[in-house]
């Protein structure tokens, strides 16, 4: 009997564990130094823009929202495809998700699709970077621009991704990254805003500590505010100094796990380039990390080939049920290439953590199960 292969796993190294050991012995347990060095070191891989830590991306997508005052009446247009968290804090704010289709190449929004959707109502785009593939973000931000729209970046993929040569980041208006356990770095859970609009970064510093102003810094230090005003809402989303120390340790191997990760895919792609049953997603694999492995199993064979995968105790990801087929956020219209894709879309393995010869059981289990289907 072969181990069991899990669909990912965090890469956790000793000197990741000893950061966790020195603050759990240091009694600093909540938001102190480790989050203000997490979130230097954040900002300077950015291009010295401000970052904001969180305890998911979800709350990070949230605040970003209620930074910017979208709430009740307004719209936010994003795709159909992506993870159930994108649309929900939309609705927690009140505002409603316009969902639009996307490319059945790139999974990610069709801009033109996009264009057609803006209303009176609309406020924001809110595109997916999916699998770490950056929205072309040039014609993204002209759209945004053309239509005085402000754009909010779900990044949770696509940290050490790169648009033209720029890391996905350095530029745009608000970028939110995922750290948890299955991200291309990890803080356990954790989230991250990062703008250039300094007003802006001052609200989610607030918000993030249940809204009280200017109190933030001073509990990172150690001291505390008794006199504070607190003039909006806020919430308790506040990074600890527990998951700090782990993203600390682990942006910094980010080039290592970027390195394994491309090799990855690129031994994916060679292994199941013209494999007929298989349709591969293309990936420019000197500008992105390849978060997950998408593949597209053709001829209604999907179901069938995570069953067999499992049968070899692998395990496999669908990314995802798109969002306009779920109950909450329902839609009227369809969108074909989501559905499809929804029908067709399949994760395999990837993981900066997972071995070559993990890997060939995977890819020996596909061409497998499609050569048996000739």
């Amino acid at each position: 009997m072969k181990p069991f292969l899990p669909f990912t796993r965090p890469t956790l190294d000793e000197e990741t564990i000893q950061g966790v050991v020195d603050v759990l012995r240091s009694g600093w347990l909540a938001s102190g130094p480790n989050v203000t060095a997490f979130e230097a070191a954040l900002s300077q891989y950015c291009g010295g823009r401000p970052a904001r830590v969180f305890t998911s991306a979800t709350e990070a997508l949230e605040i970003a929202l209620a930074a910017l005052e979208i709430g009740e009446g307004d719209e936010v247009i994003t795709p159909a495809l992506s993870f159930a968290a994108t649309a929900n804090v939309i609705v927690r704010r009140g505002a409603k998700p316009v969902f639009v289709d996307v490319g059945l190449d790139s999974r990610n929004l069709d801009l033109e699709q996009v264009a057609a959707a803006i209303g009176p109502r609309t406020r924001a785009i809110l595109p997916v970077h999916f699998a770490g593939l950056p929205v072309d973000m040039d014609r993204l931000y002209s759209l945004a621009q053309r239509h005085r729209l402000r754009v909010i970046e779900d990044a949770a993929h696509a940290i050490g991704s790169a648009w033209r040569g720029r890391p996905i980041g350095s530029f745009g208006d608000l970028v939110c990254f995922s750290f948890d356990g299955i991200k291309n770095i990890t803080c356990g859970e954790g989230g991250a805003i990062v703008t250039g609009d300094t007003r802006v970064a001052e609200r989610i510093r607030d918000a993030r500590l249940l809204g009280v102003e200017k109190d933030t810094e001073k509990r990172y230090s150690g001291e505390r505010s008794w006199e504070f005003d607190v003039r909006g809402q806020g919430w308790r989303y506040h990074m600890s100094n527990l998951m700090a120390a782990i993203g600390s340790t682990q942006l910094q191997k980010l080039p290592l796990f970027a390195r394994h990760r491309r090799a990855l895919a690129a031994r994916y792609v060679e292994a199941f380039e013209g494999l007929h049953g298989l349709s591969l997603l293309p990936l420019p694999y000197d500008e992105i990390i390849s978060h997950i492995f998408v593949v597209r199993i053709l001829s209604g064979r999907r179901d069938a080939l995570v069953a067999r995968l499992r049968s070899a105790d692998i395990e496999s990801g669908i990314h995802y049920k798109p969002n306009h087929l779920l109950s909450l956020f329902k839609t009227d219209y369809p969108l074909p290439v989501a559905e499809q894709l929804g029908r067709e879309v399949l994760s395999l393995p990837l993981h900066a953590s997972l071995a070559n010869e993990e890997q060939q059981r995977v890819i020996d289990c596909v061409k497998g199960f499609l050569s048996s289907l000739q």
